[in-house]
């Protein structure tokens, strides 16, 4: 007998154990109310006889002297926790991510909770693997509220936890008066991150209760998530609180904590650094102390933030030497130092770039063919320059993304590597909007098949219809992420191979339905897309350089050398955050705003 398998005994002996503490169940066999160490939580019944446990508070409000400080442990199984009137997110701006059209800014500083989903029926195999869901939003905005696992849950028969995290200027700050002069003395700053940690280790102390495996826990998130995901991977603080993951869309980037204060702007392509920040707040003290900090409200807070320019990075996830190691998120995962040498999965979407170009004036045409009060008919200005500039940086965004991450990943011992593209673009067009041509596979499409649920409101029925295709798409994206989180690989239909990710012969599942379902090789290098930007005959020499600023600068660690040495020096001369700010105003002024609608 192995150690997984006495593990998984021990678990279910620990159920068994346990079973004083959880409420009477409906008939499955599965409590209905469950006293966590954060309180007793009920259940709500979901689609197809899931379970929904929500608003569960996993660590102590980060208010006050919490601002800006690991969160505290939560011990208070006592009190009966009620689900919230309204969803909870952390403070953010108003924006699609935060699911409220109206109003500037949203949340609130007491925001760490989550949510867990369960199949409402018993497993016939004991513990379930048990997934934690980490939100996108640039690690500015977003919540736990929109995702909704209860059918993937039910179908998969896993346990779902999904979390809210500190975000934006609170999730990660630097400033003397937190950590010292010499930004060193208490060098903590990835606040956000260790929410997740905390989460994680909440769910440690409590998952056996709803049904989960304590011993097999994978973290999931897509784009800010999937960044955030291999900060846990890479971070020396998160051994053996989770044993699989699977980054979609991920980001590699992260900043020393100098770049992150950016003092007297130091690091001219940082924006919204803490000296800025706190510059904005219009403080009468000439030597600002961290209760003076701590003090300050949470929208003023908010508006210094998100009032300053952004052309560049901003600064989420720092190398602050202890969550994150001080040679930044790439480089610890090639240390084998920090390897966790678990299984991993990543992958991105063949046309991640579609959700903003898809509706930005410089490419999109709108008219309105009867009358402004109905609604505007969108035309692509030149499918060729649209189709080159999607495909273009949605390569490069896999690089980043895939690529680097795992080419350093096996350096470091890992073996257990699968690498995929999601490629399902069989949306419902109509007269008004070409949606498989405008958005395709684009960022983030993915995450409703391993729901199972649309998203994104009136126009989830054409990004996500009801047809054979749709309802195949999710059957397939479903079993990779379940087998995945059960067995440490993913499964294709009807027995198809999956192979592992090796350096030195790249290859990806590409996961669509039908013939186009199967195993790729098309990986191109960076050096071998930038060649083909500069011999391209669809873009004019200024968008041939603002391709090529935006490939090694968008997503991943920044490199403006590769810029201004490009072509011997070809673009050398053209400042290409300004020639992108000049465009950006002059759409301004055509029609009101860079992108439809105003």
């Amino acid at each position: 007998m192995n150690t997984y398998t006495l593990n998984r005994y021990a678990v279910m002996a620990l159920l068994l154990a346990l079973t004083a503490c959880v409420g009477p169940d409906d008939g499955s066999g599965v409590p209905v109310s469950v006293r966590t160490s954060s309180g007793k939580v009920v259940a709500e019944r979901g689609p197809e006889g899931s379970l929904a446990y929500r608003d569960i508070p996993f660590a102590h409000p980060p208010v006050g002297p919490l601002r800006w400080a690991a969160p505290l442990q939560l011990e208070t199984p006592e009190r009966d926790i009620q689900p919230l009137d309204a969803p909870v997110m952390c403070p953010q701006p108003q924006s699609m991510a935060s699911g409220v059209s109206s109003g500037e800014y949203h949340g609130s500083e007491d925001c760490l909770y989550l949510d867990i989903y369960a199949p409402g029926g018993e497993s016939p195999d004991g513990p379930m693997p048990v997934m934690l869901w980490i939100h996108g939003g640039s690690n500015l905005t977003g919540h736990k509220g929109t995702y909704d696992f209860s059918r993937f849950a039910a179908r998969q028969q896993v346990v779902v936890v999904v979390i809210n995290y500190r975000l934006g200027p609170f999730g990660w700050f630097v400033h003397p008066a937190i950590q010292g002069p010499d930004l060193d003395t208490s060098p903590l700053a990835n606040f956000g991150t260790l929410d997740m940690v905390e989460a994680l280790r909440w769910t440690q102390r409590n998952i056996t209760l709803f049904g989960g495996d304590a011993n097999n826990v994978t973290v999931f998130g897509e784009s800010a998530g999937g960044r955030n995901v291999y900060s846990l991977l890479a971070s020396p603080v998160t051994a053996g609180l989770f044993h699989k993951a699977i980054a979609q869309s991920g980001h590699i980037r992260s900043f020393a904590p100098a770049q992150a204060y950016n003092a007297n702007r130091a690091f001219a392509n940082v924006d919204r650094g803490s000296w800025e920040v706190v510059g904005a707040l219009d403080l009468k003290s000439g030597d600002i102390d961290a209760d003076e900090l701590r003090g300050v409200d949470t929208d003023a807070l908010l508006r210094a933030y998100y009032g300053l320019d952004e052309d560049h990075a901003q600064p989420a996830v720092i190398n602050d030497g202890v969550v994150i190691p001080a040679e930044g998120i790439l480089q610890s995962l090639g240390n084998p130092q920090y390897a966790k040498r678990i299984p991993v999965m990543a992958g991105t979407t063949r046309d991640e770039i579609t959700l903003w170009l898809g509706l930005n004036r410089y490419y999109v045409d709108v008219s309105y063919p009867l009358t402004r009060l109905l609604p505007a008919k969108l035309r692509i200005k030149d499918p060729d320059l649209y189709r080159f500039w999607v495909d273009m940086r949605s390569r490069g965004w896999k690089l980043s993304a895939v690529d680097d991450p795992f080419m350093a990943m096996q350096q470091a011992g890992y073996t257990d590597l699968y690498a995929y593209r999601y490629d399902w673009d069989e949306q419902s067009d109509n007269f008004l909007v070409p949606f498989s041509e405008l958005l395709g596979a684009s960022h983030a499409s993915e995450i409703a098949f391993i729901m199972g649920a649309p998203m994104y409101g009136a126009i989830g029925d054409f990004m996500y219809p009801d047809t054979d295709s749709a309802r195949e798409m999710t059957d397939i994206m479903m079993t990779a992420w379940g087998t995945f989180a059960r067995e440490g690989a993913p499964a294709l239909p009807h027995g198809q191979s999956w192979p592992r990710y090796d350096g030195s012969q790249p290859a990806f599942a590409r996961l669509d339905v039908g013939d186009a379902l199967g195993i790729s090789d098309d990986v191109p290098s960076r050096e071998e897309l930038l060649n083909l930007i500069a011999s391209s005959a669809v873009v004019s020499e200024l968008e041939r350089c603002l391709l090529a600023w935006e490939m090694v600068t968008a997503v991943g660690d920044p490199d403006y050398g590769v810029y201004t040495r490009w072509q011997n020096g070809r673009c050398a001369e053209v400042d290409a955050v300004a020639e992108k700010r000049r465009i950006q105003d002059d759409l301004k002024a055509r029609y009101g705003s860079v992108y439809y609608p105003e």
